[in-house]
């Protein structure tokens, strides 16, 4: 164990040395923004590429850069050539020696999914480091774009983010002017958590006729009572479903026979992990949501008619 913490010591110290000199501005320099705000420039399309979040790995898949991902986070699990990569921890909890060992030229961290103190550390030892999080369907594709200019993927990557934003543009067109429905869109049951509108979540619901009874919360995901949701009444109330696992989020509110979800038969589940990822599969999310919302409708007519 002393030998290795030494190595590890001897690595970060050439890491630090190297890093000390600065790199020249050349025509194979790579520029962008991140999604806080700060420009990151690479001397070079990046080729050894780390991702410290599931979203972070799927998109920069999705930008044509996915054979230059050296590894991973745990729980990164699609596309499935993602799952034959190496993990580095968690993405509150990376092993910095596995980390530093394969020496990337890139690590692509998440907003809010990394711990500030864990991508300062990178950021002093010279790491160069890209923060993503889009919160909009727009934010989606321009993160696309800026993960493939730093990989030198412009093909590809542009090619997909354009096809997201025809995808979006056509869904948008698709369902506009359905009839509005309140709905509650349930993350997690205990603690019994939802989104507000400011969440991409609650855009997809938007986008698919969806009233979020949550939608003006002002924290991006709060938490809440079995009593507000009882109070505001929703006509349908979605939940993620892990393939694989029971679903069993929603049978809490069955016992409330006259919530009108519960009336009606509109408790729903879609597939987890492509409407909780800001990344293309949002395509397929919406369209599993709004067909849901569809269905709901298609129960609360019928009811109607039964009067």
């Amino acid at each position: 164990m002393a030998s290795r913490g030494l190595n590890f010591r001897f690595a970060l110290g050439l890491l630090t040395a190297f890093s000390a000199h600065p790199i020249s501005a050349s025509e194979t320099q790579r520029c962008a923004v991140d999604d806080t705000g700060k420009k990151l420039c690479i001397a070079a399309p990046a080729q050894r590429v780390i991702t410290l979040s599931p979203g972070a790995t799927e998109l920069v898949f999705a930008a044509g850069a996915g054979d230059k991902v050296m590894a991973v986070v745990n729980y990164s699990d699609y596309p499935p050539a993602a799952l034959t990569l190496p993990s580095v921890g968690s993405h509150t909890r990376v092993d910095m020696e596995a980390l530093i060992a394969l020496n990337p030229d890139l690590v692509v961290t998440w907003v809010t999914g990394n711990p500030p103190a864990q991508v300062e550390l990178l950021q002093e030892l010279g790491v160069s480091t890209f923060a993503i999080e889009p919160r909009t369907f727009a934010g989606v594709s321009s993160v696309i774009e800026r993960l493939a200019t730093l990989a030198g993927t412009e093909l590809e990557g542009f090619a997909e983010a354009e096809r997201f934003r025809v995808g979006i543009a056509a869904l948008t067109q698709q369902y506009a002017g359905v009839e509005p429905i309140p709905v509650f869109y349930q993350v997690w049951e205990k603690p019994l958590m939802t989104v507000n509108n400011e969440h991409l979540i609650g855009k997809v619901l938007k986008l698919c006729g969806g009233v979020n009874v949550f939608g003006d919360m002002q924290r991006l995901i709060p938490r809440i009572s079995a009593e507000v949701v009882l109070q505001a009444d929703p006509d349908a109330i979605l939940t993620g479903s892990v393939e694989g696992v029971s679903d069993e989020q929603l049978d809490e509110w069955k016992k409330y026979a006259g919530l009108t979800a519960v009336e009606k038969n509109n408790l729903f589940f879609v597939p987890a992990s492509p409407i909780s990822r800001p990344t293309p599969r949002l395509l397929d999310a919406i369209q599993t949501v709004c067909g849901k919302l569809a269905n709901a409708r298609e129960n609360l007519e019928s009811a109607r008619e039964n009067l």
